[in-house]
């Protein structure tokens, strides 16, 4: 079995028996998992409705910590 992040993220979400489905279409990364779609799951073999809610939900979660993280900046410049 494949132990990387994208493995660890499924594992998360109680969804780790798609690890290797997802690695094997090219989903090895976060980046990458914050792309998919429909087709996407229906390519990686996730039918169980349940489990694409889950998996939109999480990739949902993943976007908006982004979100979150761009606006969060620091300099090294020392403030007045």
């Amino acid at each position: 079995m494949c132990t990387n992040i994208v493995y660890e993220w499924l594992r998360t979400l109680q969804l780790a028996q798609y690890a290797e489905s997802f690695v094997d279409n090219g989903y090895d990364d976060l980046e990458v998992c914050k792309q998919i779609g429909e087709p996407d799951l229906d390519a990686i073999g996730v039918a169980v409705p349940q489990h694409r809610r889950r998996i939109h939900e999480a990739v949902r979660r993943l976007k908006e910590a982004d979100e979150t993280a761009a606006g969060l900046y620091f300099t090294l410049e020392p403030v007045p």
